[in-house]
């Protein structure tokens, strides 16, 4: 019985390694505030992006790709939990407090690069945190191997001063694996490079890089010779976010070539998207918005319109994917965290995440829409959208009234149908008060509100003697 057993034991290792290579290679790669019609491959004639545009065209382009919330961190707790962000109360950005121990993405979630980590997978995320600053919440606590990037919302493209970091903490030193670590030149630069690094040193088993770029994000900051490309856009704000856009497709290109030279490429499955749409200008801020464009889409980042939640999103994977497919029914985030867990190996359950695994879709293995409907929520019960069979039931703003439209005739929302179909918004709302039920309240303030009660925290914490001495002075 032993002998057998050692037998069996000698047969599962020797096909071990030749399973786990026919595993793909995972790199998800998210843009930040990008707006969906900046790209070649969504519309874009004044931004070159060949590199995505190369991707386009030789994978798939999902015509109608969602995000699960119009803003940052919100939309990256649902694609890293792979479950609407709502079940677990992330529905505001977190601020950056590294005493906070509960302003973050809640350690009962597994998040992708747990479960492809437990499957086999050396993982790594190279950028952009925002899921929480406390030590529970740390990228090297929650499945992956290696991290470099910044915990905070944001940072600046050139520098680092630990003197003058800002309320939002932009200036602060990177990390690299939970130590300080600093950069030289541009910062997409910078993150470019460690994605290479991190497929040259991985490229022996199946992994995970989760390239997560905060560019075009703001501060609007480009290298002078980027921003000179595009001296033939009038408007000086859209020239900069050109440039940016610029400096990160070439960077793309770049973790494609080194895919390429390091014999990985065939087996690498690669998606890209923005985490919501470009933010724009408003009334109230006619100085907003970083240059982005949405195209025909209405609204922007922040709203509940296509603008916020319909980003630009491909998937390549030379192994699998037909070139030049173009995917048309809605799909969502969560479904490239369904996807790449489950052609991993990993496990997609406790809890069950929610997406659809889009493979059978893109291979026309499955027909149909791969949701009923797609579902959104802003501030608990305050804002909402809900798709269903191209009909979008939205309320957008506090003072504003729900809106209906049919996205089949009228895909810019631009003819609210709600008093010709109060019936068709009847059954909607049903639909997203169902899905609604299990979902718990928002956890922790916006990083703003956040901010003002630990000013007034702080203020309130001087005892009466100091103010009445520092008053008298």
């Amino acid at each position: 019985m032993k002998q057998l057993l050692s037998l069996l034991a000698l047969i599962a290792a020797l096909h071990a390694p030749h399973a786990a290579k026919q595993r793909p290679n995972i790199v998800l790669i998210m843009a930040d505030d990008m707006g969906h019609a900046d790209t070649g491959f969504t519309g874009s004639t004044d931004i070159r992006t060949p590199n995505l545009d190369r991707l386009a065209a030789t994978g798939a382009v999902f015509e109608q790709g969602y995000v699960t919330h119009p803003f940052c961190g919100p939309s990256r707790a649902g694609i890293m939990s792979g479950r609407y962000q709502h079940r677990f109360g992330f529905e505001t950005n977190p601020a950056y407090d590294p005493t906070n121990m509960q302003m973050g993405i809640a350690e009962t979630e597994r998040l992708v690069s747990t479960r492809l980590k437990t499957a086999g997978y050396t993982t790594g995320i190279i950028g952009k945190w925002h899921l929480g600053s406390a030590a529970p919440f740390h990228p090297n606590r929650r499945g992956f191997d290696f991290f470099y990037g910044f915990r905070e919302g944001g940072h600046d493209y050139f520098r680092i001063d630990t003197i003058e970091a800002g309320e939002q903490h932009y200036l602060l030193p990177l990390e690299r694996n939970n130590m300080p670590a600093v950069f030289e030149g541009y910062l997409t630069d910078t993150l470019t490079d460690e994605a290479v690094g991190f497929i040259e040193r991985s490229k022996e088993q199946p992994f995970f890089l989760f390239l997560s770029y905060n560019a075009p994000h703001a501060p609007l900051q480009a290298p002078e010779e980027a921003i000179e490309k595009y001296a033939h856009i009038a408007d000086p704000k859209r020239r900069v976010y050109a440039a940016m856009v610029d400096v990160m497709d070439q960077g793309i290109g770049r973790v494609v070539q080194t895919l390429e030279q390091q014999g990985v490429r065939e087996n690498t499955l690669v998606f890209f998207l923005s985490d919501n749409g470009g933010p724009l200008a408003a009334p109230d801020k006619p100085h907003g918005g970083n240059g982005s464009s949405n195209g025909p889409w209405r609204g922007g980042k922040g709203d509940f319109y296509e603008g916020g939640l319909r980003v630009p999103m491909l998937a390549n994977w030379p192994a699998a994917i037909q070139p030049g497919t173009s995917y048309p029914e809605p799909v969502i985030s969560l479904d490239i965290s369904r996807t790449i867990v489950e052609l991993g190996g990993g496990e997609t359950a406790a809890p069950e995440m929610e997406g659809v695994n889009l493979m059978p879709f893109l291979k026309q293995e499955k027909t149909g829409q791969p949701h009923k409907a797609l579902f959104w929520r802003g501030y608990n019960h305050t804002l909402w959208s809900v798709l269903h069979n191209g009909k979008k039931y939205v309320k957008n703003k506090w003072d504003q009234p729900a809106e209906l439209f049919d996205l089949n005739t009228d895909p810019a929302e631009q003819n609210n149908i709600l008093n010709q179909s109060p019936e068709s918004a009847a059954t909607l709302k049903a639909m997203w008060d169902e899905w609604d039920e299990p979902n718990i309240p928002y956890q922790f303030w916006e990083f703003f509100q956040y901010n003002q009660k630990r000013k007034a925290f702080h203020k309130d914490a001087i005892p009466p003697e100091a103010k009445k001495a520092r008053d008298a002075k």
